[in-house]
């Protein structure tokens, strides 16, 4: 009978729950654990803007709080559906501020049915990291900002290991209230936001500075707007420096918040989408950010993964791709064969042109066992079928920008090149991924006979766009189908401008 129901268990899995009441947001998320996967089944978001109830002496009134009660009696009852145990509930900066709280937690809790803990800033930056790193795997040091409503995370880490970090108390809607007063956008309300976040940032940034970090990811938030904005104008890209510069430009041409007219950006992060920019732009500079990246997670992510202890040691990326590739039946042979080719020709590449960066060989080595994903539709455009499907879920481990590269190696991993495959894409990232481009093609047609024993060992050659690929003394003849296979791609890559010699 024990054994049926721990059967039932791995079977039907068990359900989650993480609940965040931030200054802006109030956010739960929902996650079904089943066979070590873990499924999103439910977000609710909803502004509440806690933060703008607080007057002089950090005091709540009454409407604020009761925006957020209403917005809890919601949640409440998909809450009645988990385990206690499974449950956590936290609450952020506004709630650490506010000299009434205990009233609205006392309520709170009461319409949960379930404690309420105000976390300290650290805590909260602690738990923010591990939501990141759960989902947003990345090599080396990572700094990893969240803007919220009423404090900014900072927080430098080592993939699972916070190492440093600090909050602020500066955020979206405090800054909101203090320097866009009125809602009126000019350049003046902007230089005294940005010279607050400076002043706030000033102690702290050389203990961040002193440290070598490769990656930048953004939480939440401000990041998580202004890559909507990126996407919906068709640049596929991190967040830059030069990019906030010119969304600050436009919103003061708009001069009040009722006006702002930014294509990709939401009717409901207007209101404090000026302040949060004005803290990103500072932190940028005060910190010498060169790009970020929108991470996959945040705060609630968390809290999740903190409750579910056998994760902990697993690689998010390893644990995404075997999963992706078991739920699109893809033969998982052949996409090792592709990706050990490729992974193999990477390394050359890399060694000989300065192109590669932004986890290159996970870029490729997920685009090679993922370049199969449409063919159990159909074989004649699998390629754009796995586009597609690639294009909607989601992939634990890897960033948006990240995401889109896969997605967009697989869409041209066969036939035609497009002239424009990557022209959406900075140019810092575009001759990265059009060599990487050059090699899955490559990789695929050499394991087209779907048997090791067949791959042979290569050197590849590169002189900018003229490529030569030697293969050992009479493998070419031997395999005619493979050799007529490379001519055929030898002549596709000829057409979009670039050489490549087999001999």
């Amino acid at each position: 009978m024990q054994a049926e129901l721990q059967h039932d268990s791995e079977s039907y899995g068990e359900y989650y729950a993480a609940v965040d009441l931030g200054s802006n947001s109030f956010h739960m998320v929902i996650v079904h654990v089943v066979n070590g996967s873990v499924q999103i089944i439910g977000k609710v978001k909803q502004k509440v803007r806690l933060a703008a109830g607080l007057d002089d002496d950090f005091a709540l009134d009454e409407m604020s709080m009761e925006r957020g009660w209403q917005c809890l009696q919601t949640f409440s009852e998909r809450l009645q559906d988990i385990p206690p145990s499974n449950i956590k509930v936290v609450a952020t900066a506004t709630l650490r501020l506010a000299t009434n709280a205990q009233v609205f937690i006392g309520k709170a809790e009461q319409i949960l049915k379930h404690k309420l803990n105000v976390i300290s800033g650290e805590e909260e930056a602690r738990q923010i990291y591990l939501g990141v790193a759960y989902t947003s795997a990345n090599q080396g040091n990572s700094l990893v900002i969240d803007i919220g409503g009423a404090s900014t995370e900072i927080v430098i880490g080592n993939d699972m290991q916070p190492i440093h970090l600090k909050s602020l108390d500066m955020g979206c809607v405090t800054f909101m209230e203090r320097y866009f007063d009125g809602g009126k956008i000019t350049t003046e309300n902007f230089e005294n936001a940005k010279k607050a976040a400076k002043a706030l940032l000033s102690p702290v940034a050389d203990a961040f500075l002193c440290f070598d970090w490769e990656n930048c990811l953004g939480a939440s938030g401000t990041p998580q707007a202004i890559t909507e904005i990126l996407v919906a104008q068709g640049i596929s890209d991190s967040i830059r420096l030069d990019y906030l510069h010119h969304l600050e430009k436009q919103c003061v041409e708009c001069g009040e918040i009722s006006q702002l007219n930014i294509e990709g950006l939401e009717e409901n992060r207007k209101a404090i989408f000026p302040s949060g920019l004005a803290i990103l732009i500072s932190l940028f500079e005060a910190l010498a950010i060169k790009n970020m990246n929108i991470s996959g997670g945040a705060l609630r992510e968390g809290l999740i993964y903190g409750m579910l202890d056998n994760m902990q040691e697993n690689d998010r990326r390893d644990q995404t791709l075997n999963q992706t590739m078991a739920r699109y039946h893809i033969d998982k042979a052949q996409a090792n064969s592709v990706k050990s080719v490729a992974t193999q020709l990477c390394s050359q590449l890399c060694s000989q042109q300065n192109i590669c960066h932004l986890d290159t060989e996970a870029i490729l080595g997920a685009a090679a066992l993922l370049h199969e994903t449409g063919l159990h539709i159909e074989y004649k455009k699998h390629h754009e079928h796995g586009a597609y499907i690639l294009s909607f879920i989601d992939l634990p481990g890897f960033t948006r920008l990240q995401r889109a590269a896969i997605r967009d190696l697989v869409a041209h991993h066969r036939l035609t090149i497009p002239a424009d495959a990557f022209s959406n894409y900075h140019d810092d990232s575009q001759p990265m991924l059009l060599g990487l481009l050059r090699l899955l093609r490559i990789s695929v047609v050499l394991c087209l006979r779907r048997q090791n024993k067949h791959i042979p060992h290569v050197d590849l050659v590169c002189e900018g766009d003229k490529w030569e690929v030697s293969f050992p003394e009479g493998w070419l003849k031997a395999h005619p189908l493979i050799n007529a296979e490379l001519a055929n791609e030898s002549w596709l890559q000829h057409k979009a401008g670039w050489e490549l010699i087999c001999k």
